[in-house]
């Protein structure tokens, strides 16, 4: 039995929220979504988004916050949070300035103790992977393993896992969501192509080769709790036109009533 809700990253239609959040918003909700990921607040009031949210029967799920904002702004960004009553707080990655190892070795701890804080402040912490967490090492195993260890799981931090591109990187997401049962509560839902040049391409769910029914089964059995429709490129049609097909697949297959 899927119990998991859907909800949608803003990210994908960053262009039409920087122009209009509030009607985006609505226009989620017009499509059967019942939940958003913000990615940016663009200058609206913490009240004024919270009760466009209320009446739209929209839930906050939750903020991807980069990293020097969490560093210098931590308690401004768990406010909004709150304010706008969100649960999760979630790191969407680190610049590419910050791949190297060493680097690493500084932000895992710093992440672990953002994890801490955000957790005491009655929010969740999670973070949200790309492919180069599985490709840069460190003391021999891979960030994602150091983020998420095999044999421990830090209990503050939390993974939004991101299967699209858990897979792109040659990392079973089937097998990783199975190993960390109840550690993801966020799952960016995505479908995919290779091109002929070798590169990712998001498409809408459905149009890729991504094994959808298998990554929704094992999430439940997993205890994900948001489902959330990410399409990183709309390169075919309107990305607002994307996420509505990508919402028609799900209701078609019955994830989505």
């Amino acid at each position: 039995m899927i119990t998991a809700k859907i909800g949608l990253q803003l990210y994908t239609l960053r262009e039409e929220c920087s122009n209009d959040l509030l009607g985006t918003l609505r226009r989620v909700a017009e499509l059967g979504y019942e939940g958003v990921e913000f990615a940016g607040y663009f200058g609206i009031p913490s009240n004024e988004l919270r009760s466009v949210l209320q009446e739209l029967g929209l839930t906050a799920i939750g903020s991807h916050v980069g990293l020097p904002a969490l560093w210098d702004r931590l308690p401004q960004e768990i406010q909004y949070l709150t304010d706008i009553a969100g649960s999760y707080l979630i790191c969407p990655g680190v610049p590419p300035q910050e791949h190297d190892s060493e680097s690493w070795r500084r932000n895992i701890p710093k992440l672990r103790d953002t994890a801490r804080l955000v957790t005491q402040a009655g929010l969740r912490f999670a973070y949200h992977n790309h492919a180069y967490e599985f490709e840069i090492q460190l003391d021999g195993a891979p960030i994602f393993e150091r983020l998420f260890p095999h044999e421990s799981l830090h209990p503050e931090l939390l993974s939004e896992l991101d299967t699209c591109w858990a897979a792109y990187a040659g990392y079973d997401p089937l097998a990783t969501l199975k190993r960390m049962v109840g550690h993801v509560p966020l799952l960016h839902l995505k479908d995919y192509r290779i091109t002929s040049l070798g590169a990712l391409e998001t498409v809408p769910l459905g149009d890729g080769n991504c094994p959808l029914d298998a990554i929704i089964e094992t999430a439940s059995d997993a205890g994900v709790r948001w489902l959330i429709v990410e399409q990183d490129d709309a390169r075919e049609a309107s990305p607002l036109a994307c996420v509505e097909r990508s919402m028609q697949w799900l209701v078609a297959n019955r994830y989505k009533t």
